[in-house]
């Protein structure tokens, strides 16, 4: 059985340097914080809009979009859970 060529090792390779100021498996400061308050933001617009949307004329010139805003804001919270590690 004929024998496989072996490989001939570089010497001339170096392997890329690892940056020590930042850890990639740390996520921000920031992210968390900004994850709960825009899911809770969210939750509390789209509760306020069922319970007394009819009350503050904010909400109530919005009509449906209020659903919208809520939801958006809840998607952003979940964007920002997948940075999270």
């Amino acid at each position: 059985m004929p024998k496989s060529r072996s490989r001939r090792k570089d010497d001339d390779y170096t392997p890329p340097e690892r940056s020590e100021l930042k850890d990639p498996s740390v996520s921000g400061r920031w992210v968390v914080p900004t994850m709960i308050t825009l899911l809770l933001v969210g939750l509390v617009w789209i509760v306020v809009y069922y319970l007394v949307g009819d009350e503050i004329p904010i909400i109530d010139d919005l009509g449906g979009w209020n659903l919208l805003i809520g939801m958006g804001l809840i998607t952003g919270g979940f964007m920002t859970a997948t940075r999270w590690k």
